[in-house]
């Protein structure tokens, strides 16, 4: 009677073997993917997620759950996904900030961007641009900084955090303008902004995917844009560099990443849906409309983009004397 048992027990635990091997092997995805925003609701990287969410989720038959997680410029999302288990269930809005920036910027931050990611792709690329409220007297970028200049101190501006790329630009803009302004840094695109529009600061420097949409309605006045030559469908904005302050030339970009060890056929698979959905004519309008020129980089060209880009800002950071706020 034992034995008959223990057949009967062995032959139950075979059968149920191929059973449990499909369920290990279960094509990815099967579940809801965590599509983690460092920054508050109505930014640039809130935005972009939001428009892209639906199609990649429609395709890959699963919900996208955007999750914002804003602080300390991005760091506290970012070493979220970072320690997040590497199964594909998990993204990263990165940008230039998280990946680039923060990681020159204060060494201290939790964790190693160029080892604790699997870059994706990138999104694209977008100027920020220089906004004053619809009140303000600064008529242009010149008017801005001769009233810096005689002024030390008296005008702020806000970003979207302390090391973004809107809060670098403004350190850069100090360096190579000659003078002294405040920086304000907020949890992100949307409060900033906001704040922009009531008055509370006197200018911000910030996307024109964050602010296109306030431009066009007449809250905001865009001065100049940060690029080095004029956007499209904002071509009759001036740059910074031919409004008196040459070789000017800032832009913002927009990433995915997961966290490293996430498979290769994973990482692969998103960054063909990203780059599909890139490519659909709804989303190109949509992302003309924002000022975003997008991408749709491979995963091992964005990996070496972001090595060129951290030795660019280190030196920025080093030869301005920049200091974590």
């Amino acid at each position: 009677m034992q034995r008959r048992r223990l057949l009967q027990s062995s032959l139950g635990l075979l059968a149920a073997a191929p059973f449990a091997g499909a369920r290990a092997q279960s094509p990815w995805p099967n579940k809801p993917i965590r599509y983690v925003v460092p920054f508050a609701a109505g930014g640039t990287t809130d935005i972009l997620a939001r428009l892209l969410s639906p199609k990649i989720g429609n395709v890959l038959g699963q919900t996208f759950v955007i999750d914002n997680k804003a602080g300390a410029g991005g760091v506290l999302g970012a070493d979220m996904v970072a320690k997040a288990p590497p199964d594909g269930y998990t993204i990263l809005g990165s940008t230039i900030s998280t990946q680039a920036i923060n990681p020159v910027l204060n060494p201290k931050i939790p964790y190693n961007a160029a080892k604790d990611f699997a870059p994706v792709t990138m999104i694209g690329t977008t100027s920020n641009a220089v906004v004053v409220p619809a009140s303000s007297p600064f008529k242009t970028i010149q008017d801005l900084i001769s009233y810096a200049r005689a002024n030390p101190g008296r005008l702020s501006f806000s970003s979207a955090g302390t090391g973004s790329s809107q809060h670098m630009g403004g350190e850069l803009l100090k360096q190579m303008a000659g003078m002294f302004i405040v920086h304000i840094p907020y949890r992100g695109s949307g409060p900033a902004v906001q704040d922009v529009i009531a008055g509370q600061v006197n200018f911000g420097i910030d996307t024109l995917v964050a602010t296109a949409a306030h431009i066009k309605a007449g809250t905001l006045r865009v001065l100049a844009v940060t690029a080095g030559k004029r956007v499209k469908g904002f071509e009759s904005v001036p740059t910074i560099a031919e409004s008196g302050v040459k070789g000017y030339d800032v832009v913002s970009w927009q990433t995915v990443h997961a966290p490293a060890g996430t498979p290769k056929e994973i990482v692969a698979r998103l960054h063909a849906e990203i780059a599909s959905a890139l490519a659909q004519p709804d989303i190109r309008q949509r992302l003309d409309a924002l000022g975003l020129e997008p991408s749709g980089m491979k995963p091992e060209e964005l990996a070496a983009f972001e090595i060129k880009e951290r030795e660019k800002w280190a030196k920025v950071v080093k030869e301005g004397g920049i200091k974590v706020e």
